[in-house]
């Protein structure tokens, strides 16, 4: 089921209701029964890869607990481990890997006949699986101890808020969660809905605009030029921005309206002033997992100068590779493992350079250099992202680093931005959209706009979710419910 749904404009009510109305003893089972319906509105039967999984790793980790062996406990976690990343190998990755082992033996003239799988990707598997080995990973390290009650456990793994997108919830801070006897409190549901609002403004209004100019740009990229290319490559990261984090922000919203706080998963990732700080801001549970799973059992920074870029790069490699199967991916995360681990290199050097040049007198020049910076790397980096091919990519690069003169004029720009797919009232809309998500974020650095807790006056908040409700009914997108980006991954 689409958050930007009619079925989840229904979906959601009445589950929050009920979920208040029962008594607490049985509300684990409405939000069980209701997260797997939330799952199979989408296909029914891969709902039987999200009960297996938990099945497994419920065992699995109780049995772990019992064993006093830390050689018997890793017995059960590789079964945990093998067992999720088989699943996500076996629908996500088999492919890609057995295409290379076929490039590769053709190339040495050697015999390779093993077929592809016809599969469909299960929508989030790569969240829930990620999700789901944090827990047994934890239990594993002795870090929390395993969750006896079923039903819970197999809620946590399939919380419908963020069950296909996120955020990559630990189980320290949602399980205790599911415990709580929640209250109906009209400041959760005010503060809920008004995130709610703000996400569907953001996916609606913005990045389903922007899509249908970056889409018509990237599937036929030879009927367009060099200005064509740099406007969606300035303007995708914006669409996928406001894409994931509107759906973060459903997330989050509709599950405060019920009493659950999930954690954020995004801080104005587009203020960043490096590709460092970005990656600290943009898809934070994800960030924090590899961080906290892959980086530092590979040694983190404990190990050396050389060990410790190595590290970084491979956990981002890894990353782009969780993103989608594809060398596109693949070398979009080593980019950004290069480019990080550079920034670390020259710190000392940067700091000099700065300091000589007394920049530190002109800050708000020095911090429009860093944030335009970031946005030229991360927007150069989500060219081979969105891509997906390299040839693509590269076509599309070539093209931007051979514009000419005459493909800068009034007439010439109308023309491009004319057969992108956006008529001029439509693009209008989507860059006073985009100003004003840059108002928002700009004001909330220091007021948090959609918090009770802000000390903005009350009309002024309750004005500015009805004036989200009305631009998403006039200003929104709604001839499709497109999906959201990170469905996919």
């Amino acid at each position: 089921m689409l958050f930007n749904s009619f079925e989840f404009l229904i979906f959601f009510p009445i589950v929050a209701l009920l979920y208040f109305i029962l008594p607490h003893k049985y509300r684990w089972v409405l939000l069980l029964a209701a997260s797997y319906y939330f799952y199979m509105a989408w296909k029914p039967g891969y709902i039987l890869l999200i009960i297996f999984s938990t099945v497994v790793d419920y065992f699995a980790s109780i049995w772990m607990a019992k064993q006093t062996d830390k050689r018997k406990r890793k017995v059960f976690l590789l079964i945990s481990l093998f067992t999720n990343l088989g699943l996500l190998f076996i629908f996500k990755y088999f492919n890609f890997f057995n295409g290379a082992f076929f490039a590769l033996f053709s190339q040495l003239n050697i015999p390779y006949n093993v077929p592809q799988f016809n599969l469909l990707l299960p929508m989030g598997i790569s969240f829930y699986t990620f999700q789901t080995l944090s827990y047994t990973i934890d239990v594993y390290r002795g870090k929390r101890e395993p969750e006896t009650h079923f039903g819970i456990f197999a809620l946590y793994v399939s919380f419908f808020p963020q069950l296909v997108a996120g955020p990559i919830e630990r189980s320290d801070r949602l399980l205790p969660q599911f415990y709580q006897k929640h209250t109906f409190d009209f400041e959760n549901m005010s503060d809920g809905l008004k995130r709610m609002a703000w996400g569907f403004f953001k996916k609606i209004v913005i990045a389903d605009r922007l899509a249908t100019l970056v889409d018509t740009v990237y599937a036929n990229p030879g009927q367009f030029n060099g200005i064509s290319f740099i406007a969606v490559a300035l303007l995708f990261p914006i669409q996928l921005y406001c894409d994931f984090s509107g759906y973060s922000d459903i997330a989050i919203g509709s599950a405060k309206v019920m009493g659950f706080n999930l954690m954020e998963n995004f801080k104005r990732p587009l203020f960043s002033k490096s590709v460092t700080e970005f990656w600290r801001r943009w898809h934070i549970s994800l960030s924090s997992w590899f961080k906290d799973y892959l980086y530092i059992p590979l040694g983190g920074n404990r190990k050396g100068t050389f060990r410790t870029y190595l590290n970084l790069f491979i956990t981002f490699v890894v990353s782009g590779l969780w993103h989608g199967a594809d060398w596109g991916f693949v070398l979009w995360g080593a980019l950004q493992g290069l480019v990080i681990g550079l920034e670390r290199a020259t710190q000392n050097i940067r700091a000099r350079i700065s300091e000589w040049l007394k920049l530190d007198r002109a800050p708000f020049l020095l911090k429009l250099f860093q944030v335009s910076y970031t946005t030229l790397m991360f927007a150069f980096g989500f060219i081979l992202f969105r891509s997906r091919t390299v040839t693509k990519a590269h076509y599309i690069l070539k093209g931007i680093v051979s514009i000419t003169p005459d493909m800068l004029t009034v007439s010439a720009l109308k023309t491009a931005m004319g057969s992108m797919g956006l008529g001029r009232v439509e693009f209008v809309f989507a860059m006073i959209s985009v100003f004003v998500l840059w108002v928002v974020e700009m004001t909330e650095r220091k007021v948090p706009l959609f918090s009770h807790d802000s000390k903005t006056p009350t009309v002024l908040k309750w004005a500015l979710g009805l004036a989200l409700v009305f631009s998403i009914i006039l200003f929104g997108v709604f001839d499709n419910a497109i999906k959201f980006v990170y469905f996919q991954f």
